[in-house]
C-alpha cells in the first residue's frame, strides 16, 4: 500500500545566504523524499523562509529598504541556491504570507479560548538609543552561571545555561552598544506547563531519536516554564489579534509556517489540507531539523498543536552540525563556505554524494574533509560508477549499432544477484542510514568492475568468434550501471537523469527486476567530469583585510583592539575624503561592489569593497566617504583595487560606511 507523506525541513532565516552547513539538512531531507517518490509513495516536501523578527527589521533599515523587500530578495536567493543543489521542494513559501498570518492567528485564538494563554507584566531590556525592546540574542554580557564574558542574552555558549536577559551581568545592546534599560511591558505567554504530562510521555513514544528524547528529559527536572510569545512594536512580524502594538515572537509563527506552506500547496493542487494537519489526518508528517532547535519542535510545537486541536508529527529527525577540515565553520579561516561560493567552483552532485556517505540516523556531527571529499567524488562517483558505463558503451556502438544484446547469457545470474540487494539498500535509505546505503552501492560497483576486469571486453573485441559473448558482457555491464544509477538517484538526481537519458529508459525502482535487453542506447558522453584539485582548494580562502568584510560578523559588544602604534606610524596612513561617482555589482562575487571614487586626482580610483550585502549600488552614487589613498594596489581576479574604503560593523552583520559632515570635499585629508 502506497503511503501519503508530508516532509519538512527547518525554515532558513531570511537574513543571509545559505552556507554548506545549511545544506546538510536539506540534502538529508531531499534524499529521503526522493527515495519515497522512487518507491511510488505520495510524498510532498514543503519549506519556507523564516521571514520575521528584529534582525530582519534592522538589516532592512541598514540597507534603506523595507523588510518586505529584503525577505523577497532573500527568498529568491535561497530558492536559486536550493534549486542549483537539486533540492526538490513541492513548494518553497514564506512565513510572511497570507496563509501564515491566518494559521498563526487561528492557532493563537484556539489556545486563548482554551485558556492556554496568560497575560502578565514583565521587565524587558530596552535600548534607549535605538528606541526598541531588545530580543534576547541582541543583548551580550557576562553569564550569570559561569561568569563567561560576551554571551547572548538567553543562553551561555560556554556552560550551556539558559536564563532571562535581565539576569545577564554587564549587559550591552548589540544594536547600539548602549547599556539596556529595564522597562515594564505587558506580555503574552503560552502555558507550556499545561502540557507537561502529555509531553513527558509523547517524547518517548518513538517520534524522536532516543538521544534527543533523553536530552529533553532535562526540561522536566525543574518544571516547564511558560513561553513568552509576544514582542512589542516596532517589530516586523504577525500582529497578535486584539492586542494593539503586540506581535508574535518569531518562533510562534515560524512553526505554523510548515502548515502555511502545506496550505499553499493544497490550494494550488486541489488537495485537502485536513488530510495533512487535521485531527484525523491520513498522511504521515516528518520534520527534519538541526539538533539545536529540538526543544522548539519537540516541546513547544507538539504542545501548540495539541492545544489547538491539530494533528501531531509522526517523526522528528534531528541531525548534528558540520565542521570543515575538523574545525567549526569560520569566516576568519575562510571555511564559512556559502552555497553560491561552492557553485562557482564545483558540481553539486559531489557534495550531495559526500554528505550521503557521512550521514546516518543518529545525531552526529559530520566533517567536510576536503581531501576526503576530493577522493570520494573522483574515486567513487566518477571512477567506480560513472566509468562503468564508459567501459562498455563504446563496444555497443562500435560493434552492435547501439543495441543491447537480447539476453545476458551465462552471466544473467550476476545481474540477478546484484539486483536482489536493492531492498537492503532501500531499507537503509528508509531508515536514514545513508552511509550504509552508499557502502552497499559501492560494493555492487566493485563487483561489477571486477566482472568487467575478469571478462575483459577489450580482448573479446579482438576475436570475431567472441562477438556474442562481447555483446552479452557489455549488456550485463550496462545493466549493472543502470542498477547503480537508479539506486543512487535519491543522492545524485541529476547524474541519474543524465544516465537514464543515455540508457534511453525511465527511472524506475521496480523495473530493475527486468534487465534492459534488445534495447537501443545513446552514444556515451561524459556524465560527470572529475573535480580539479584547484577547484576544491579554492573553496577555502582567507578573507582579505577589508574593514567592510572583517567587521561584517562583529557585534557592537565585540570590540577588537589592535596593538598600540606610534603617531608616526599612524601619519603614514593617507586618509582622504572620496566621492562615490558610481557603484556596480561585480559578476561572480558575492559581497563586492566596484566603486569609482573621486579623491581630487586627475582620474577616478577603482576600489573593490565588500559592502554589497549592506548597500545597493544605486544608493551610493554621489555619497561622500573616507578611503585609504596610499594603500598598495591589490590585484584581484576582478581587477586592481586602488585603495580601501572604511566601514564600521553593526548588529547582526550590518555595515556602515564612514561619512564626513556636509561641506567636506573630495581629496581633503582626514586626520
Amino acid at each position: 500500500m502506497k503511503r501519503k507523506i508530508l516532509v519538512t525541513s527547518a525554515l532558513p532565516y531570511a537574513n543571509g545566504p545559505l552556507h554548506l552547513g545549511h545544506l546538510v539538512e536539506y540534502t538529508q531531507t531531499d534524499i529521503w523524499v526522493r527515495y519515497q517518490r522512487l518507491r511510488g509513495n505520495d510524498c510532498i516536501y514543503v519549506c519556507a523562509d523564516d521571514a520575521h523578527g528584529t534582525p530582519i527589521m534592522l538589516r532592512a533599515q541598514s540597507e534603506g529598504i523595507t523588510p518586505e523587500e529584503l525577505v523577497s530578495r532573500m527568498h529568491g536567493e535561497h530558492l536559486r541556491d536550493f534549486t542549483a543543489f537539486g533540492i526538490s521542494f513541492d513548494v518553497y513559501h514564506s512565513t510572511h504570507s497570507p496563509e501564515n498570518f491566518t494559521i498563526s492567528q487561528e492557532i493563537y485564538r484556539r489556545l486563548r479560548n482554551r485558556e492556554h494563554i496568560a497575560v502578565r507584566e514583565i521587565e524587558q531590556a530596552y535600548d534607549p538609543v535605538a528606541g526598541i525592546f531588545l530580543p534576547d540574542r541582541f543583548i551580550r554580557g557576562t553569564c550569570p552561571s559561569c561568569g563567561a564574558p560576551d554571551q547572548y542574552g538567553d543562553n551561555c555558549e560556554a556552560c550551556g545555561a539558559t536564563y532571562s536577559p535581565t539576569d545577564l551581568l554587564n549587559p550591552v545592546s548589540a544594536v547600539s552598544g548602549a547599556v539596556p534599560e529595564r522597562r515594564p511591558a505587558e506580555h503574552y505567554f503560552f502555558r507550556l506547563s499545561d502540557f507537561g504530562e502529555f509531553l513527558k510521555q509523547w517524547i518517548h513514544n518513538g517520534v524522536l531519536q532516543p538521544e534527543m528524547a533523553n536530552k529533553l528529559d532535562e526540561w522536566f527536572q525543574t518544571g516547564l516554564s511558560d513561553w513568552d510569545i509576544s514582542r512589542d512594536a516596532p517589530y516586523f512580524g504577525i500582529p497578535i489579534p486584539d492586542a494593539p502594538g503586540k506581535y508574535f515572537y518569531v518562533w510562534l509563527d515560524a512553526l505554523p509556517g510548515y502548515m502555511a506552506a502545506t496550505r499553499n500547496w493544497c490550494d494550488t493542487h486541489g488537495a485537502n489540507f485536513d488530510d495533512y494537519w487535521g485531527p484525523d489526518a491520513s498522511a504521515d508528517v516528518y520534520h527534519f531539523i538541526g539538533k539545536d532547535i529540538i526543544y522548539f519542535h519537540a516541546l513547544f510545537w507538539p504542545a501548540m498543536l495539541k492545544g489547538a486541536g491539530f494533528r501531531l508529527p509522526t517523526g522528528i529527525f534531528a541531525h548534528g552540525f558540520m565542521t570543515v577540515n575538523g574545525s567549526k565553520m569560520s569566516k576568519s579561516r575562510g571555511t564559512s563556505i556559502t552555497a553560491a561560493q561552492y557553485l562557482q567552483q564545483l558540481e553539486p552532485e559531489f557534495l550531495r554524494y559526500y554528505f550521503a556517505s557521512k550521514l546516518n540516523s543518529r545525531v552526529e556531527d559530520i566533517d567536510l574533509s576536503l581531501e576526503d571529499f576530493f577522493q570520494k567524488g573522483n574515486g567513487d562517483l566518477v571512477g567506480k560508477i560513472v566509468n562503468l558505463a564508459a567501459r562498455a558503451a563504446g563496444f555497443i556502438h562500435k560493434h552492435f549499432a547501439g543495441q543491447l544484446a537480447p539476453s545476458l547469457g551465462e552471466d544473467a545470474g550476476l545481474y540477478e544477484k546484484l539486483s536482489e540487494r536493492r531492498e537492503e539498500i532501500g531499507t537503509a535509505f528508509e531508515s536514514r542510514e545513508y552511509g550504509r546505503a552508499i557502502r552497499e552501492i559501492l560494493n555492487i560497483a566493485d563487483q561489477a568492475n571486477a566482472y568487467v576486469d575478469a571478462r575483459a571486453p577489450w580482448l573479446l573485441a579482438k576475436d570475431a568468434d567472441q562477438r556474442t559473448t562481447l555483446h552479452q558482457v557489455c549488456t550485463v555491464t550496462l545493466n549493472c550501471f543502470r542498477l547503480l544509477a537508479t539506486l543512487l538517484s535519491p543522492v545524485v538526481p541529476r547524474l541519474a537523469e543524465r544516465s537514464m537519458a543515455f540508457l534511453q529508459c525511465t527511472l524506475d525502482w521496480d523495473a530493475l527486476e527486468t534487465p534492459l535487453l534488445g534495447h537501443a542506447i545513446q552514444v556515451y558522453d561524459h556524465l560527470l567530469q572529475r573535480m580539479e584539485k584547484a577547484g576544491v582548494e579554492t573553496l577555502i580562502q582567507i578573507p582579505a583585510a577589508i574593514p567592510a568584510d572583517t567587521m561584517a560578523g562583529k557585534k557592537a559588544s565585540e570590540p577588537t583592539v589592535a596593538p598600540d602604534i606610534s603617531i608616526g606610524e599612524f601619519s603614514r596612513v593617507d586618509l582622504r575624503i572620496a566621492r562615490i561617482l558610481s557603484a556596480e555589482a561585480v559578476e561572480g562575487a558575492e559581497k563586492l561592489l566596484r566603486l569609482q571614487l573621486d579623491i581630487g586626482e586627475s582620474r577616478p580610483r577603482i576600489v573593490f569593497a565588500g559592502i554589497k550585502n549592506a548597500y545597493t549600488p544605486e544608493n551610493l552614487a554621489g555619497r561622500l566617504t573616507v578611503m585609504v589613498a596610499n594603500l598598495s594596489p591589490r590585484k584581484m581576479r576582478f581587477g586592481i583595487s586602488e585603495g580601501m574604503v572604511l566601514a564600521a560593523g553593526g548588529a547582526e552583520g550590518g555595515l556602515f560606511l564612514l561619512s564626513p559632515d556636509s561641506g567636506a570635499e573630495p581629496g581633503m585629508k582626514v586626520g
